[in-house]
């Protein structure tokens, strides 16, 4: 499996990563980004590493985590929750088109709920560069949600807070627009060190005939042709050797699985578009 490091350089030659800063990218050890990737504002960066797996691979996965690994807080009896994002593209699909060609640096913005509950609105700008990531995230109401909706964003000009002026900036600039939406069931544990989480994402559904995102009866389409689901692990350091050696079964090689791109497939005009 990608996880395990090599003897010398401590890191997996399978997935690419370079001598160069004699590092393992998979689990974050580095003498050049030993400390996390900042930006401007001070913004620690995470890894983030997704795999497909199957439905044995996540049941022997499960079973070996739960042992050393909390379930999330605010999960379920079963550790689960729903999450409903709805996400945004300009007028020339920037967001699907950067993803696919493999540009470095990209962002993207969407509206996040869980559980179809309106108590808690997310608006989240996920930035990547490489394999890093950063999240922010600011709260809005459901009329601020509707408002939007309706292009009523005077608003977030006004706003103080930053993140609301920047969506404001990137809506009237770039004529970004409420454009999917895509379901799933995550199960997450978590462990302290080095803020570790680890989740599995299934039933991956998306609607192709509303954004109203709060709407629990709309038709969704499963977006996933095959019998699988999404492992992402996220930390900030590097990857422990009590946790990676838990996990040393075959899951096929790391993945660049983007929910919001498998799921723009049923909107796609060209074939090229396959994710």
């Amino acid at each position: 499996m990608e996880i395990k490091r090599s003897q010398r350089y401590g890191h997996d030659y399978k997935t690419g990563y370079s001598q160069r800063y004699g590092h393992d990218h998979d689990i974050g050890y580095g003498r050049r980004y030993r400390h996390g990737l900042k930006t401007k504002q001070d913004q620690r960066f995470r890894h983030e590493l997704k795999y497909y797996i199957n439905h044995h691979q996540y049941i022997t996965l499960r079973n070996r985590l739960s042992y050393i690994l909390r379930g999330d807080p605010h999960a379920d009896g079963d550790n689960e929750y729903h999450i409903r994002s709805l996400y945004f593209d300009d007028i020339y699909n920037t967001g699907l088109f950067d993803k696919q060609a493999g540009v470095n640096d990209r962002k993207k913005f969407r509206i996040r709920i869980y559980n179809y509950d309106d108590g808690l609105i997310k608006l989240e700008k996920k930035t990547k560069v490489g394999q890093f990531i950063n999240k922010q995230s600011v709260s809005i109401t459901k009329e601020e949600f509707y408002r939007i909706m309706d292009n009523d964003i005077d608003f977030l000009y006004y706003s103080d807070k930053r993140l609301l002026r920047e969506f404001y900036i990137e809506l009237t600039t770039n004529l970004l627009r409420p454009l999917l939406l895509v379901d799933y069931t995550r199960e997450a544990y978590i462990h302290p060190a080095n803020n570790i989480r680890i989740t599995f994402d299934k039933n991956l559904r998306t609607s192709i005939t509303s954004t109203d995102i709060f709407n629990k009866d709309i038709f969704t389409l499963r977006a996933l042709d095959e019998p699988l689901m999404i492992m992402e692990i996220k930390y900030n350091n590097f990857f422990p050797d009590f946790i990676r050696n838990m996990m040393q079964i075959s899951v096929g090689m790391r993945t660049a699985a983007s929910k919001y791109v498998i799921c723009r497939k049923f909107f796609k005009t060209n074939n090229w578009e396959d994710h």
